[in-house]
């Protein structure tokens, strides 16, 4: 690294500008290592963010940019404190977003079936609307060398506007969810987890989204409003009583098992343990009572079908009810009826969509007698994969897992103390832990059905019928990793043993990115690899995130930490809040109101917009408010102009030196106490409020200090001379106060007059401003100062006279302390007003006037 200390002064500029400082500051940042990580400091003396891993197949929005630079912040405020900054950078390039933007880019299909074409290659541009309903069919491995080459493009768009917005983040350690190192890191631990019985296969309903063509997790739902109608279908006792049920799914109707009322219903009571008939198939399905049946919510008694909805799988479970499965992972019905179901009219519904399947079977019900009434619309919540656009279904797969504590209270009680572990800001957001561990009714479903990820790291026996061992996976020695078992052989198996008798084949599945990224301060902290950076950065101090994927990343990884580990993976988390727009709305892609950040870095600079985002407190929403973001151009300007004045006053040569007079030492006592809160602030995660003190604090030191100040400065002598000290401690100081938050204008200022790097310079210490202070100094001084000046000048302002126009008496009236303490600042104020003559009028008033006369 290069030693940034011994950079040479630039010298100030004859006109200082922010337009330009973005490509210069982030290319000698990188060329001199500023922000290069000292991986021969102790543990003690380091500090470790795990940073997000954007998904690089989406688009950066003001939303990455606003919780990316609250984490920068404190990077860089660490850094400051005299800290090893651990701060990595990682893509998040694998898993179902990357594959359908290949997809869509592209116009092709994976085709696992298909042989690897080496001389394949993809078109030259991207694809129009009919390439991409007609897709071409490739094999899996170009597939996936397809997905590569397009996340490297991504990540380098990606990568150049994190520079531009000025993260310090060491680029030499950046990393991939899809590299070879995550790819490894994800496979040992999962290897691990099966070892110690935390992770497991199981045959048994699983959500499915049909468009993605994989099971989703838990973590994964959300819930839409969607239309849809009631159906009121009539089953009967075997002594002909009608009994009406209200469905929306009635081409569920072949799978159903049962039907379930409360056990409080006094209608049903008589039902219980005994058997009714369903309608047009004739199947009979037993009665129970069970406390999750809604006693007002349609007729009271509820179809269970296999698989309808969640509450459908409950029942199913602890019941102990059969399982009749008539959808496919084509969402479409199976092509054969299941066991106990006349084919005949089943046979209508064979090989139907879910659509197409209720249009045929309601109008059966209708001709046969069984649908009473007429379907009854209604809108209601229907289960979607987060990132898909078709209704969830819910069909029975073997799927491999990881214990959570949704099926073991003894774990969930653990994993919650996890949570009392964490220090969470703000700390509400720890509700939102609680009542999702709290409400887990499962364990983690780790395995997708896909191809761009990082596979499952196990293969099965064939038995002589070439049947799987699905009991007894096979598993490669951890010096193996990475593996991928769809094109590497078992262990003690060749290629050519693939697929046959007394053979072997690989797990097809790929496991939920979730499941590798759950492992980022792993895979970054060199687990396994390289324990001596492990051991310096482990656990980590810092987990910032998006307050939506506390039920995802941070939860996950504290489940593998726990695991692995037994500790949490992190000491601190800090969770965003949203970005609102205008109207107050929250911004998302579906409603069409992102706003991308890359112009408005170009327009304003890139301290205007981290000024915009430092606005916002951790967990608070914050609107897009381009108004905002033209004050912090002002602000940094303002830096710049003044820091020149100041500077070509002489401050340059001054610092160090003492502060005599009254109103130096007055500025520079208060300044002081914009050191603790500042100080105080960033070390409570609260960017905003040590931005706050910090701006507020300047804005007087401008408007009031230099005015009252520079004539004096000008000078010589002893008053002088304590005047450009007190001008240059006064500016090292503030540089290093806004450094966190306005990299740029606080690095060109800092060049001008200092050596090094402002970002590496210490961060300012109360005791270093007293040592400038000779003496004590009295905050006070300088607000009753500034109000003095303020009257002038508002009296000035009064009568449309320049602020420059001389003033030839001015009275000061009010209590006669208070004028005792203007007595000391007199001079300055004279000479900053423009005043001929200045009277104190003692007890004349009950606070300060001052009165001009003209």
């Amino acid at each position: 690294m290069t030693d940034t200390a011994r950079t040479a002064r630039a010298g100030v500029p004859e006109r200082p500008t922010l337009d330009g400082l973005e490509e210069s500051w982030a290319r000698r940042w990188q060329e001199e290592g500023t922000y290069a990580f000292d991986r021969s400091k102790e543990r003690k003396d380091v500090y470790a963010i795990d940073t997000p891993p954007p998904t690089v197949s989406g688009e950066l929005h003001m939303g990455h940019v606003f919780s990316y630079t609250h984490t920068d912040t404190s990077a860089r405020y660490q850094r400051m404190r005299g800290k090893a900054v651990f701060y990595p950078m990682g893509w998040d390039d694998n898993g179902l977003p990357t594959e359908r933007r290949a997809q869509n880019v592209y116009g092709v299909r994976p085709d696992p079936a298909l042989p690897y074409d080496p001389v394949w290659r993809p078109p030259a541009a991207p694809v129009d609307d009919a390439a991409r309903r007609d897709p071409t069919p490739i094999s899996r491995r170009n597939f996936i060398e397809l997905c590569e080459r397009l996340t490297v493009t991504d990540e380098q768009a990606f990568e150049a506007l994190w520079r531009r917005l000025g993260l310090s983040v060491d680029w030499s350690l950046t990393y991939t969810t899809i590299g070879r190192i995550a790819r490894t890191t994800s496979q040992r631990a999962f290897l691990r987890n099966l070892r110690r019985g935390e992770a497991y296969q199981s045959e048994a309903p699983t959500l499915w989204d049909v468009g993605f063509a994989t099971a989703v997790a838990q973590a994964e739902l959300e819930d839409r409003e969607r239309p849809g109608a009631y159906h009121r279908l009539r089953f009967a006792t075997a002594d002909g009583r009608a009994v009406l049920i209200d469905t929306t799914r009635p081409e569920l109707l072949p799978a159903c098992v049962a039907l379930v009322c409360h056990p409080d219903d006094e209608r049903y009571a008589d039902l219980v343990g005994g058997t009714v008939r369903s309608p047009l198939f004739d199947v009979e399905v037993p009665v129970y009572a069970h406390p999750l049946a809604e006693p007002g919510k349609g007729t009271g008694i509820a179809m269970v079908c296999t698989f309808g909805d969640l509450t459908d799988v409950t029942w199913w479970r602890e019941l102990g009810l059969a399982t009749r499965v008539v959808i496919g992972r084509d969402g479409r019905l199976l092509p054969e009826p299941p066991d106990g179901v006349p084919p005949q009219p089943y046979a209508a519904l064979a090989g139907q969509t879910v659509n197409g399947a209720r249009r045929e079977i309601v109008g059966m019900l209708a001709d046969a007698g069984d649908l009473v009434g007429e379907p009854r619309p209604v809108t209601h919540p229907v289960k979607f994969y987060e990132r898909g656009d078709r209704p969830l279904e819910i069909v029975s797969t073997r799927q491999w897992y990881l214990r959570n504590g949704g099926r073991d209270e003894a774990l969930r009680a653990t994993l919650l103390g996890r949570g009392e572990e964490l220090h969470w800001v703000p700390a509400h957001m720890k509700h939102r832990y609680d009542n999702w561990v709290g409400g887990l009714n499962g364990d983690w479903l780790v395995s997708r059905q896909r191809f761009f990820g990082v596979p499952v790291p196990v293969w099965y026996r064939l038995d002589d019928a070439g049947e799987p061992d699905w009991s007894h996976p096979l598993t490669p020695d951890e010096s193996a990793l990475p593996v991928d078992p769809s094109s590497d052989p078992a262990p003690g198996y060749d290629e050519s043993q693939r697929g046959q008798p007394g053979g072997f084949i690989g797990d097809p599945d790929v496991l939920d990115t979730w499941a590798t990224s759950s492992l980022t301060p792993q895979i970054v902290g060199g687990w396994e690899t390289d324990p001596d950076l492990f051991a310096r950065v482990f656990p980590m101090d810092l987990r910032p995130q998006g307050q939506e994927i506390i039920r995802t990343w941070l939860f996950d990884s504290v489940v593998r930490s726990h695991f692995e580990h037994g500790v949490l993976p992190w000491r601190d988390t800090v969770l965003s809040g949203w970005i609102l727009d205008p109207d107050r709305k929250k911004m998302a892609k579906s409603k069409g109101n992102v706003v991308t950040p890359l112009a408005l870095l170009e327009q304003h600079g890139s301290d205007a917009v981290r000024y915009w985002a430092a606005s916002g407190k951790p967990g608070m929403d914050l609107a897009f408010d381009p108004a905002q973001i033209k004050v912090g151009r002002r602000l940094a300007t303002k830096l710049l102009n003044a820091s020149k004045f100041a500077l070509g006053l002489g401050a340059a040569d001054a610092l160090r030196a003492p502060a005599t007079t009254p109103l130096d030492r007055a500025m520079l006592a208060e300044l002081a106490t914009v050191v603790t809160a500042a100080g105080a602030a960033f070390d409570s995660y609260d960017h905003t409020a040590a931005l706050q003190v910090t701006e507020a604090f300047f804005w007087r030191f401008c408007d009031d200090y230099i005015e009252l100040v520079k004539e004096r400065a000008y000078g010589t002598g002893a008053a002088a001379d304590s005047a450009r000290a007190a001008l240059a401690s006064a500016l090292s100081v503030q540089l290093r106060l806004f450094a966190p938050v306005l990299p740029y204008v606080t690095e060109e200022v800092w060049s001008w007059w200092r050596y090094g790097s402002v970002h590496r310079a210490p961060w300012p210490t109360t005791h270093e401003v007293a040592r400038t202070i000779e003496g004590s100094g009295e905050p006070a001084l300088l607000r009753l100062a500034g109000d003095a000046l303020s009257q002038v000048r508002r009296a000035k302002s009064e009568r449309k006279l320049s602020m420059k126009a001389e003033v030839p008496l001015a009275e000061a009236l009010g209590p006669a302390a208070l004028l005792e303490q203007l007595t000391l600042v007199a001079d300055d104020l004279r000479a900053a007003g423009r005043i001929g003559k200045l009277d104190l009028l003692p007890d004349r008033a009950p606070e300060l006037v001052i009165a001009c006369a003209f």
